[in-house]
Order: C-alpha cells, then structure tokens, then sequence
C-alpha cells in the first residue's frame, strides 16, 4: 500500500510587527493625534497598552476599547494609513512575495487590526478576501470612528482562537506571530505549532512558550521545508563589517534579511582569526590584513567585500582556493579622489598650505614669486584607469595638456596623449600623479632614479597605494629644491586608527602637503562604495552573480526563476566537468541551463535545475574531486 503524502500546512498569520512592520493602532494614533498637545503622553499610554495586550498582561478586548477610547480617530486617518501600508511591509514579507502568491490557498490573516488596513496587503499577498479575518470599524454619520462590531470575535478575548476553529482547515495549522493572543492559538489546541515572530518585535513571554522562533519569513519557510531541505535561511548568515563601513551597507544588507554584525576600527591577525569563524561574509576596508592563517580559520566563509578600490590587503589566491569570491567597488570614489587631486595641484601651484601655515603663525607673505596657473603646464598621468581618465578629462578642461603612461592598452580621452615610456612622462610633465594599483611590481615604481628623471621643480601627487613611492628617496629630493612640491595621501605605513601616532620622513617639509589616507574620503564615494559593494554581495549571494568578482571568474546571472540553481566551485582541472554532469545526470536532474567559466586556477559552473528532485542525491555532488565550494538556491 502506498503512503499518503503529509498533508501540507495551513499558515495562520498575525498582521501588525509580523506582515508589516508598524503596530495599526499606533501608526493610527500619530495620525490622530498630530498637534494635539497631549500628544506625547497619549501615545506613550497607546503603546504600554499594547505592549501590556501583546505580552498577555491584559485581555485584548479591553486593550482595544481603551486604545480606541483615547483617539479623535476618523475614516480620514484610516484612509490615510491604508494609502502607504503596502510601504510598511515587513522585508522578508515582501522578499518572499511570491511564496505568499502560490501558496495564497494555504494562506489566513487573523488580527484584531481593521480591514481597511488589513486589505491592501492582503490583496498584494494574493489572499482571498474572505480568508482575511478581522475588526470592522463603526463611524457615526461624521465619520468619526466609535469603535467595531462588537459581534465580531475579534473585537473580545480569545478572539483568534474562536475565529480560526470556525474556518476547520485541513492539515496542521501552523500559527505565525509576535504577540500573546497568537501564543494563545496554540495553547488552545486551535493550531499545531506556533512560530514567535522576531523580524520586527522581539516579547520574551511570547517566545517562551512557541515552539519555534522565526526571526523572518525566510526561517519560517526553511523550518516547515517550503523552500527545500537546502535553504539556509538569510538571518542565519552572518556578516562582519569592519572599519566603520558605511551605514548605508548595512541598511541594505539587514533590508535584504541578512544579520549584519560591525565593528567601527580594523582587527589584527589574531583578532580577526577568533572573529571569523562562524561568519559567512566579512567585509572591510583598506586597514584590516585578510591572511591565509585568517581564511584557514574562516570555516563558514562566503565572500568578503572590500569596501575601497583597493585589495592587496586580501591573499587573494587562498581565498580562491578555498572558494570566497572577493569583492570591491573599483569606481565609486572616483570622483572624490579626481577632486582631491585637482585641487591640491592648485595647492602646490599656488604654495597655499606653506601660506596659510605662516598666517596662522602672524607671518603675512603677499607675494607672487613661485605661484602659477595650471592652465597650460603638463600633466603626467602613470595609471589610466577609472580615475587617472577622469583626472584627464577635468585637468584639460583647466587648460592642461596631458599625457599619460600605462602598461595596458587604454583608450586616450579628449587630447590626452600616451607617452611611450615612463621616463619619457616623467622628463615631459610639470605635474606627476599617480594612478596606479597595489600589486607587488609597483613597490618603489617612483624612486631617487625617476626623481633624477623630472623636470626640476616638478609636484609629484600620490593618491594610489602607499608603497609606490619612496618616501625617503621624495624627502631628499624636496630637500635637495629636484622636486618642488608633493601632495601624499597614502603612505608604506599607516596608523591602525586614528588614535595611533603618525610619522614619516616628509612631515615638516616645504610645500609637502599630507593628508592621511583621505582621497576616497567624502560622505558621497563612501555611500556609493557601500552600495556598490553591497550589491555585489547580495548579487553573489542570491544568485550566484560573480561580476566584478577579483578572484574568481566572472559570471554575470538573472535571478533563479522557475527552479533551483547549483553553484559549483572547484579547481580547473581535468575532468571535473564530466564528474559533474555525471553527478547530475544520477541525481535526475532536469537541466534547464548551465554555465562554466574558468581562469588559470578556477572553475565555476552554475547549473539551473527543475525542482523535482531528491535533495539527498545532491549531496554526492560535494564529493566531486576538486571541489572548494557546493551551495543550493531556492
């Protein structure tokens, strides 16, 4: 005889702080009471009330009529709050908008809320008018609101519990909520299990007596199996930000449900080697040494984000050995760091700082001996990138010809031109700036040989990565008058946090301006650095997208869509593929696309599959030789 299948769940689900994110009654009463001079203390008693009802101190039907009792509450203000509900939604509500649409049959809301408000985001859900149990308003003919019906349970205690035994739903009913009157649903014996909601509110007496709690619908769904025995529910993953990232990464992270720790400075080795574990995503700046001994302890590490241009603070190749995608935001703080040149060459040129520090000092120096326009001297750009393209196109716009020298191929903007040598630049510019990255071959690139080589009485800038620069070998040249003026942003050592001392062999210098570490430094490249890097993040991690990935290769990908994706990252080499599809294919799996791409040391195939499979046979697939890394979306 063949086994009948478990009969699928009926989901019960409380509205305020658990489909929104809002309390009605007190949102309501912002509305009401908005002027009103007792304003503050009227709300004040509105939310112990609640508070009071919602941790089973006081019957819910008492609750309500006090609350109500207390507001010059109209179909006006009703209307206004049912107009931006659908803005309200709790995040992981609407996340997973979808599950409620396909499963909307299966789906009740019971709330001692009111209709008006209830509706939109039930409509929005896909759930049936008539599975939406609540509290219907009375108003008296001026609109002015004079209570609910009180024939209507929900208006009175135990009011749930009554209104759910009346639909007789088949299955288990699993209830869904943060307060007591949803605790009580279970204790009644009206449903079968009873999840405490966390998302938005946290009751400690309520989540003493559930069964389970669920700090999103993301873990409600992975408990009761929706998603498939694979679905690592996103509040479980954890993230680190270090060196006080930008709260804006935060922000979007914790909206797309993940758990977001921070720490506002950078951690040493062995700081950083206890912190990690445990941690799915770390993300940093420039300060904090990501080390093969730290990725060696990372045991649930993901993917790290590095929150700069920036990542030679970052073994790449053993965080791509063990399978963590790196990120970075290689063009957000382009902008700040192009002003910040720009305006200390005219710095320089003009011999501001050495001024200004004389005033300071009572000293008044008028004098235009030494000073100069930009406007037609030559700029030497070494590094034509994002940011020494852009320094081009704003220096020529000033009137300064401009060349520039790059070990790649790069495309010439407006009237730039290539040098063809290093030295060349170097013998042909007034102003040198450098634009260069961080790899090991740019260690001193600007020493006592090209310093020979310069025009005297060049400014040298170095807004790129500290140890491209000798600084010793620039000390001597400004004290020697070879170099007439420099502007250093970056430096081979820097200060862990702005508390730790500051030295160098340029402090004291004429016209030597320092600023520490800053070019990247405005509130718009760090809000566009966090939301850049947040994005890939989130791209990696819900649909295996590797674009701007710096170790791994780069797959561009749309959301999963009608079934389930396999991310599979191994080692390039022989014969993985075959072993793969050869997992697949005795798995059962139904392909519905696939996708390999590799680099000299990786690779990575993402397979799209149909659901109908057994979750268990894809475990064999973690036994592939070669593989670093095996996840599953849903």
């Amino acid at each position: 005889m063949t086994a009948r299948p478990a009969a699928r769940p009926a989901y019960v689900f409380d509205f305020d702080s658990t489909l929104v994110r809002i309390e009605t009654l007190e949102a309501l009463a912002d509305l009401a009471l908005a002027g009103t001079p007792d304003a503050d203390a009227v709300r004040a008693e509105i939310t112990r009330l609640t508070d009071q009802a919602m941790s089973g101190e006081i019957g819910f039907g008492e609750a309500l009529r006090r609350r109500l009792g207390m507001l010059p509450l109209t179909r006006a203000h009703v209307d206004a709050l049912a107009e931006r509900i659908l803005d309200e939604g709790a995040p992981s509500v609407r996340r997973n908008r979808q599950w409620f649409l396909d499963n909307a049959d299966r789906v009740v809301i019971v709330s001692g809320g009111f209709r008006e408000v209830i509706a939109p985001i039930a409509a929005r859900l896909g759930v049936a008018s008539d599975r939406v149990l609540c509290n219907d308003l009375r108003y008296d003919s001026e609109g002015r609101v004079t209570g609910v019906d009180d024939a209507n349970p929900l208006s009175r205690a135990g009011g749930k519990i009554e209104a759910i035994r009346a639909l007789n739903l088949p299955g288990p009913v699993v209830m869904v909520g943060d307060g007591w009157t949803d605790a009580e649903v279970k204790q009644a014996g009206a449903a079968d299990r009873f999840y405490a909601f966390t998302e938005i509110a946290r009751r400690p007496p309520v989540m003493a007596v559930a069964d389970a709690v669920a700090a999103s619908i993301d873990e409600l769904l992975h408990a009761e199996g929706e998603k498939g025995r694979f679905s690592y529910p996103r509040s479980r993953i954890r993230m680190l930000l270090l060196e006080n990232v930008h709260p804006a990464a935060v922000e979007r992270l914790e909206e797309a449900g993940y758990t977001v720790e921070t720490e506002t400075g950078a951690l040493d080795e062995d700081a950083l080697i206890e912190r990690i574990k445990g941690v799915h995503v770390l993300g940093l700046r420039s300060k904090t040494q990501v080390s093969e001994q730290v990725l060696a302890a990372a045991d649930k590490l993901m993917a790290i984000g590095a929150f700069c241009i920036g990542v030679n603070q970052i073994d790449l190749a053993a965080a791509a050995a063990r399978g963590v995608a790196v990120f970075n935001a290689p063009y957000s703080n382009t902008r700040s760091v192009v002003e910040l040149a720009i305006g200390v060459m005219i710095a320089l040129m003009r011999d501001v700082a050495d001024k200004s520090a004389a005033m300071h000092r009572g000293v008044w120096n008028k004098s235009a001996t030494g000073a100069k326009e930009l406007r037609g001297k030559t700029l030497g750009i070494v590094g034509y990138g994002a940011i020494g393209s852009q320094l081009s196109v704003l220096a020529e716009a000033l009137g300064m010809r401009v060349v520039f020298f790059d070990l790649s191929e790069r495309l010439a903007l407006g009237n730039a031109r290539r040098a063809r040598s290093l030295n060349a630049l170097l013998a042909d510019s007034d102003v040198v700036s450098l634009h260069v990255d961080g790899r090991a071959e740019n260690a001193a690139l600007i020493g006592a040989a090209e310093f020979a080589a310069m025009k005297p009485g060049v400014l040298l800038l170095n807004l790129s990565r500290g140890h491209v620069v000798d600084v010793d070998a620039l000390a001597q040249a400004v004290q020697d008058g070879r170099i007439g003026g420099a502007a250093i942003d970056v430096f081979p050592e820097e200060p862990r946090t702005n508390a730790d001392p500051f030295d160098s062999p340029l402090t004291g210098l004429r016209n030597v301006i320092l600023t520490p570490h800053i070019g990247g430094s405005t509130e718009e490249a760090q809000e566009a650095i966090a939301e850049f890097a947040a994005e890939r993040l989130l791209g990696y991690l819900n649909r295996g997208d590797t674009t701007f990935c710096v170790n791994l290769p780069n797959v561009q990908l749309a959301d999963v869509s009608g079934g389930h994706r396999i991310l599979h990252i191994h080692r390039n080499q022989p014969g993985v593929m075959a072993e793969l599809n050869q997992a697949l294919s005795a798995a059962g799996l139904n392909i519905l696309g696939q996708h390999l791409k590799t680099d000299e040391r990786t690779g990575y195939v993402i397979t799209d599959v149909d659901r109908d499979y057994d979750p268990e046979a894809l475990k064999a697939l973690k036994t592939v030789a070669g593989t670093l890394r095996f996840r599953l979306l849903h």
